[in-house]
């Protein structure tokens, strides 16, 4: 146990150490994803705005949603759809962060275990212009963000812990199973479902409720909805908090033994 936290210890040092390096790949990785298109980078921003105004004027119009615990329905479901978007974006991304680095495998003054990290900040890039969007969006209904708006940074790095932990599970066993990444992407489709974003889960008896709190992406962006709708603090719902950070350290702890494991043999498949 006390190896494992030494090691975690030497992990952050790390990471301040190749602030620079991990500051320059993120630039780049923001970059070269859309080099070569018309828009740009602009690109990373149309895509989510256009499947917000799909998924309102679907649920609005097509299904008739009425507001949601008297919110509107679009700010209801920008609150749950903005963190979703960011997980997403970072499970899929993370996954093939050092497939597309490889050339650094072999430096041996590079921790390769800092790669996902990369893909993770790229992706908080676009995170925080969406927190803008979501922010003046509640401004606009005649709804601003008030005190407990402030949990949006404790939620979004209780995100960081579970994706961290999982992306050193992905971006391992991708190397030396490539269709991992084609599988990811379907499950984040299936997780768009399997997670309240476009329903509620007041609709879920509460017998069944324990399963629901085992998907961490509930906990991520029922966590936003609490701090800009329900005004709920985090310590108010300690059951939830604690089954969010038993699974999410389960899989932190599981994702770095996993990690350290496959990385000597890294180069030999890369």
């Amino acid at each position: 146990m006390f190896q494992y936290i030494k090691h975690l210890n030497n992990f952050f040092i790390d990471i301040f150490r190749n602030r620079s390096i991990i500051y320059s790949l993120t630039k780049r990785d923001l970059i070269s994803r859309y080099l070569g298109s018309y828009f740009g980078i602009l690109w990373a921003f149309i895509q989510p705005i256009t499947t917000i105004i799909l998924l309102w004027l679907v649920f609005t119009f097509g299904f008739r949603s009425t507001p949601i615990d008297d919110f509107p329905f679009i700010l209801w479901l920008i609150a749950g759809l903005i963190p979703y978007n960011f997980i997403s974006e970072c499970m899929t991304g993370a996954a093939n962060s050092i497939l597309q680095n490889s050339f650094l495998v072999k430096k041996i003054v590079f921790r390769v275990s800092l790669l996902p990290i990369v893909k993770i900040l790229s992706a908080s890039v676009i995170h925080l212009f969406f927190i803008l969007v979501l922010i003046f969006m509640f401004g606009f209904y005649n709804k601003p963000p008030d005190l407990y708006s402030i949990q949006l940074i404790y939620y979004y790095f209780a995100a960081l812990f579970f994706l961290l932990g999982l992306s050193w599970i992905t971006s391992s066993i991708v190397i030396f199973f490539r269709d991992l990444g084609q599988i990811i992407s379907v499950l984040v489709q299936l997780l768009f479902w399997a997670t309240p974003i476009v329903w509620s889960p007041k609709y879920i008896p509460e017998k069944y409720l324990p399963i629901l709190y085992l998907n961490p992406v509930f906990y991520i962006t029922e966590g936003y909805r609490n701090s800009l709708i329900y005004k709920v603090w985090f310590w108010e719902e300690p059951y939830k908090t604690l089954y969010y950070w038993g699974v999410a350290s389960v899989i932190f702890v599981i994702g770095a033994i996993i990690f350290r494991r496959l990385r000597p043999h890294f180069a030999d498949v890369l």
